[in-house]
């Protein structure tokens, strides 16, 4: 298993990240760290409020400073927000200070997964599966240019990732 200190999630809205996130870090016996809680817990508010008064530039720059500061911290497993991929110094911190899985789910999945969430700024389109093609055909790329590791997470649940993840590391 490579040494994992640094363990970066990275994926689409819906893969899991954060779920999956705590279960690896449980197994890892390292600690876990969010990317939009920690934007939330300094900003004290919430990213559709956020959104809707800094815009989606503003988040991103929020965003990117606590990339750059989260991604200097040891011994966690860091969930990203699925447009983190978006700004190369983002791209950079993460594929340069540590492990990156980049938890694939196709936008069928995400679709399922996100539906009933009012919390998704970008998704609050009348088309939400439209908006979710047209950013996966945009960030996938980026996605798997920083990451040493790509997992499947449809129709699994979050700790079953973790657990496969926990395995093919393993090996």
């Amino acid at each position: 298993m490579p040494a994992l200190h640094r363990v970066f999630l990275v994926g689409p809205m819906g893969a899991g990240k954060t779920t999956i996130g705590k279960y690896l870090a449980d197994h890892l016996k390292l600690q876990f760290a969010d990317t939009d809680s920690e934007i939330e817990s300094r900003t004290g508010a919430d990213i559709p409020w956020i959104f809707d008064v800094e815009g989606e530039e503003g988040f991103r720059d929020r965003e990117q400073q606590v990339v750059e500061e989260m991604t200097q911290w040891d011994n966690v497993v860091l969930a990203t927000g699925g447009g983190v991929v978006l700004r190369p110094e983002n791209r950079r911190a993460l594929g340069g200070r540590g492990y990156v899985i980049y938890l694939y789910a196709t936008v069928d999945e995400q679709v399922r997964r996100t539906r009933r969430d009012r919390k998704r700024p970008l998704l609050q389109t009348g088309d939400p599966e439209e908006t979710l093609r047209k950013l996966m055909a945009i960030r996938d790329p980026l996605y798997r240019e920083i990451a040493d590791h790509v997992i499947e997470t449809d129709g699994c649940s979050p700790r079953t990732v973790a657990q496969r993840l926990v395995r093919e590391l393993s090996t």
